[in-house]
């Protein structure tokens, strides 16, 4: 790694979240709009989001979301203690009823955990808590406290029979944290095109998903942040529309003790933050839930393999940024996306 901080350093994704919205609420201005933007924001998931419409009568319609971030936490989250999710993680190996939506994205970390051959794990719960990157002041846990872990983590001890989840390893505990904001924006933007709102931007802190295009018909330009930048300057952007644009990368959490450098992408094999040159992964799809498995799932596999995977994808893009700062990107980048590099 070639950047060098002091002995401790660590950052949420709100500096990320803080360029999203520079750039983005920049991009509405001078579009020849007939409405102005109503944007509102408020704090879920451990960081802060953003919902974006055209046009104060539709801000209702924001607020609608928010509850729907606060349904969905109290759904999905392994903290709160009457989730789905702490159900089943507390029950001992017993089966839980669980909400539709909890077998759905349940089935979708399933999915991409076979995608990525394990390599996206969301049965990596204990270990995720035993490092406790978003409390952590610079401390490596253990290897022997890691080694225990590792036998907690495989995403085959779930198992879904109807509304009934229980985990075959009772030690296992599952975590959704890798995709819960994609699977949520996702559902946000179906209750606003369900309410014929066709023009608007969901962030949830990064995870950025566009409705349509804007009213005058011109794409979305979102800036992908340049890895350890603290005042958010952006390395690229790219124009979308209906797409979402969602990125991985080793400047969101992490800390040095000393010259080594730990961040908060685990490799659920070793236990140890993943060492492969990358320091950043850009997904651009039509589904968040998807670009939230994909980013990770293709910061996992590495530069060459998660190039690969996603030139095997439709309508789906990457951008990756290896540790000398050079973007690599997929055939489609540049041509059916518009991409700018600064």
């Amino acid at each position: 790694m070639k950047t060098k901080k002091t002995i401790f350093s660590y950052k949420l994704t709100c500096s990320l979240l803080a360029f999203f919205l520079f750039f983005c609420s920049f991009s509405f201005v001078g579009c020849g709009r007939s409405k102005e933007p109503v944007s509102k924001s408020d704090f879920y998931f451990n960081t802060v989001i953003t919902i974006t419409l055209y046009g104060e009568e539709n801000a209702s319609y924001i607020d609608d979301c928010f509850k729907l971030a606060s349904h969905y936490e109290n759904l999905f989250s392994n903290t709160i203690a009457d989730s789905d999710i702490s159900k089943i993680n507390n029950a001992g190996g017993t089966p839980v009823t669980v909400d539709d939506d909890t077998i759905e994205l349940l089935q979708k970390g399933i999915y991409y955990g076979d995608l990525s051959l394990g390599q996206f794990d969301i049965t990596i719960g204990k270990l995720s808590s035993l490092w406790d990157f978003p409390n952590n002041s610079g401390t490596v846990p253990s290897e022997s406290d890691i080694e225990a872990t590792l036998s907690t983590i495989d995403y085959h001890a779930i198992v879904i029979n109807g509304n009934e989840v229980s985990l075959s390893n009772p030690d296992a505990m599952i975590d959704l944290g890798g995709i819960a904001k994609g699977y949520i924006a996702d559902k946000m933007k179906d209750y606003l095109n369900e309410k014929d709102i066709t023009s608007g931007m969901i962030n949830l802190g990064g995870n950025v998903l566009t409705l349509g295009d804007k009213p005058d018909g011109s794409n979305y330009n979102i800036g992908i942040q340049k890895p350890f930048s603290d005042d958010g300057t952006a390395i690229a952007s790219v124009e979308v529309s209906d797409e979402t644009v969602v990125s991985s990368g080793v400047y969101e959490r992490y800390f040095y003790v000393g010259d080594n450098f730990y961040h908060h992408i685990l490799n659920p094999k070793t236990g140890y933050p993943y060492d492969n040159n990358l320091l950043g992964v850009t997904i651009i799809c039509p589904k968040s839930v998807d670009g939230d498995g994909l980013s990770t799932t293709c910061f996992a596999l590495g530069l060459e393999d998660g190039m690969k995977l996603i030139e095997s994808l439709d309508d789906t893009e990457a951008i990756f940024i290896t540790d000398d700062y050079e973007l690599h990107t997929t055939s489609g980048i540049g041509s059916n996306i518009p991409f700018h590099e600064m």
